[in-house]
């Protein structure tokens, strides 16, 4: 072909998609999300760090291309699963659970909605590809590291269907953990239950209050006001009435959280200070975390359900309930309340919460170790949320539906997956240098 036609086909592809990114970027961060322009430059900094950044930041565009695509392991329209919505490498994490067990699991259920199980797998394929490049891993490698975490997964759910595991009791702690995911448990047994509280607190005048940083800021008079006012519906989702229950939540300081996440900027965060006990010096003191929250991104192109919306109308109890779902033992200050139209989540912000850290992955041994505990916690979260739990929602057990959409050869079914994961994780690339590119464009004095 003339190297002029070929050149002339590849600057239009090139302008179809950028006019794609800035019309989905439109619509999204400034007419439905409503960014102010810092909020938006600010998320577009963090995006524009790396190709991982940029798909993290853009769950949006995921669901638009892969919503408008055919994929033949897809459950039926009328057997969605309720799907975590924005499943990657860093929604994963160590935390403590309401036991007080050391656990291995996902961290984040902002995006919790019904579609496809298929979804979660290929928005986390895809991230195994881009942590993998950002370590510097060869096609092979990638390819391995998602096969691992869909081998995973598929045999997981089949332990399920066959009653030889349990998903309502399923856990990774320390006992089943292994590689990197148990180093991290067992290096955070010795953090202190104040760890988290000693870092975002001071004593002032023998009062625990929060100390002020650039990132741990104070209120205003009217959101501090605000808060406080919603403050009684935040009781009463988590049956707080008598006298000494009322006492533990009793509010003694309230911060404002800013820097935190990337999809979630422009979405206010506060951090409130509760008496929790009688501790001198305020030891035993609590720090919960009220998020604000919207209407899951996957909504805008999942099969719209009534049932689903008639329960979940309130954003934060929607991801409230979608946590109490798929985690074991979830965490008991989990709870919703509202400010004026704005919903919002509650949760505690514990002292034991940690990643596991990129730079631990130091061998393609370590990433098939952790992708693969990662596939089986994806399976556990699929399986659980359905009639299994009290909380649940669907008149039948997902992962009987997803074995089925799975079929009998796992080889085929994994081996599909990642060769798609691998290709979308090249499109994300350019996707991200055509965003990069309509970025500096946009700081350019003529653009408004």
């Amino acid at each position: 072909m003339d190297p002029k036609l070929t050149e002339q086909v590849k600057l239009t592809q090139n302008k179809l998609r950028r006019r794609t990114l800035s019309t989905i970027f439109q619509e999204f961060d400034q007419k439905l999300m409503k960014l102010t322009r810092d909020k938006r430059e600010e998320k577009y900094a963090k995006m524009s760090e790396t190709a991982f950044s940029f798909f993290r930041g853009s769950a949006y565009l995921f669901y638009f291309d892969v919503s408008r695509e055919w994929f033949p392991y897809h459950t039926p329209i009328s057997r969605p699963t309720w799907i975590q919505g924005d499943l990657h490498f860093e929604n994963f994490g160590a935390f403590r659970n309401e036991r007080g067990a050391l656990v291995y699991d996902v961290n984040d259920f902002d995006e919790g909605y019904l579609g496809s199980y298929l979804y979660d797998l290929m928005r986390m394929s895809v991230s195994i590809a881009l942590v993998g490049r950002l370590k510097g891993q060869t096609y092979s490698n990638q390819i391995s590291g998602i096969e691992a975490y869909l081998q995973a997964y598929s045999k997981q759910m089949r332990r399920f269907t066959k009653g030889k595991d349990d998903p309502g009791i399923f856990a990774v702690d320390l006992e089943r953990a292994e590689g990197p995911v148990k180093k991290l448990l067992k290096k955070l047994q010795k953090r202190k239950d104040q760890h988290f509280l000693e870092k975002v607190t001071a004593l002032v005048q023998e009062h625990r209050q929060f100390a002020s940083t650039d990132e741990i800021v104070s209120p205003t008079e009217e959101e501090r006001a605000a808060l406080l006012e919603a403050w009684p519906e935040y009781l009463a989702t988590v049956a707080a009435d008598d006298a000494e229950e009322l006492r533990h939540f009793k509010v003694k300081d309230i911060a404002v959280k800013h820097g935190s996440g990337t999809a979630s900027i422009g979405l206010d965060r506060y951090y409130v200070l509760i008496e929790a006990g009688e501790g001198t010096d305020g030891e035993d003191d609590i720090v919960l975390e009220v998020k604000e929250v919207r209407v899951p991104v996957p909504a805008y192109f999942m099969p719209y359900s009534e049932s689903f919306w008639s329960m979940f109308e309130h954003q934060g109890k929607r991801v409230t309930m979608t946590q109490k779902a798929m985690h074991h033992e979830a965490d008991p200050y989990l709870g919703w309340l509202s400010i004026g139209e704005r919903h919002f989540y509650v949760r505690e912000r514990s002292p034991y919460k940690k990643r596991l850290k990129l730079e631990s992955l130091e061998t393609a041994g370590d990433m098939l170790s952790v992708t693969d505990t990662m596939g089986k916690l994806t399976a556990k979260m699929h399986a659980r949320a359905d009639t299994d739990v009290a909380q649940g929602i669907l008149a039948y057990h997902s992962e009987v539906e997803i074995v089925k959409a799975m079929g009998s050869d796992e080889d085929a079914f994994c081996t599909s997956i990642a060769n798609w994961a691998v290709s979308y994780a090249d499109q994300v690339e350019q996707d991200y240098a055509l965003f990069t590119e309509w970025l500096s464009g946009r700081k350019k004095p003529s653009q408004s």
